[in-house]
């Protein structure tokens, strides 16, 4: 058998597993150990070790405490139902992607990866009519992205760039930030490794 048809035939990560892989994903990509989340959630390395394996299962409130620290919506944990077993961790379907944020930013974002766990993590990006990123970011990732719709503007590394639908752009560890200068929405899909969610 090659290596990958084998890849082909792995055993679908369960829901519990998959939000245990979350919650670690989620603490690596803030830099946090188990001690640090476990001193601020009270609650031992112990149990937070065998939630990170699937052991132990957080109540609803250690899920809110969860989301809490990482910063992220409390909805986040509960998308991981799949149409089959089979697609569990592999597919993502159009109605059940999990957002990643809220409206009143002028951005919302979609996972689209089926996960939190991999090396990058792929976002649907709305970007609402005149919202910006005033201050520039700057992150230690690389990044990629493809304009599917509306007028989308990227300054990277203290330059502006104007695109427009088909248009797409990368780049490492470069300060930027971003303004839809158009009427309509800009839809942009964004790819970040490692991710940050």
């Amino acid at each position: 058998m090659s290596p990958g048809s084998a890849l082909l035939h792995e055993e679908p990560l369960s829901a519990a597993q998959l939000l245990a892989r979350d919650i670690r994903a989620l603490r690596k990509a803030r830099g946090l150990t188990l001690a640090e989340i476990g001193q601020r959630l009270k609650r031992s390395i112990g149990w937070l070790s065998q939630v990170e394996r699937g052991l132990s299962a957080p109540s609803l409130a250690d899920l809110r405490a969860f989301a809490e620290l990482f910063g992220v919506p409390l909805s986040l944990f509960f998308g991981h139902e799949a149409q089959t077993d089979a697609e569990r961790g592999v597919v993502v379907r159009s109605g059940r992607r999990r957002s990643l944020g809220t409206s009143e930013s002028g951005l919302v974002e979609e996972l689209l990866s089926p996960d939190l766990g991999g090396s990058f993590e792929m976002l649907r990006s709305v970007f609402a009519p005149g919202a910006a990123l005033d201050e520039p970011a700057l992150r230690k990732t690389e990044e990629a992205g493809y304009v599917v719709s509306g007028r989308f503007d990227i300054e990277i590394d203290g330059v502006w760039h104007r695109l427009g639908e088909g248009d797409s752009f990368r780049f490492a560890e470069k300060p930027f930030r971003w303004k839809n200068p158009g009427k309509q929405p800009a839809v942009v899909i964004w790819i970040v490794s490692p991710p940050v969610y």
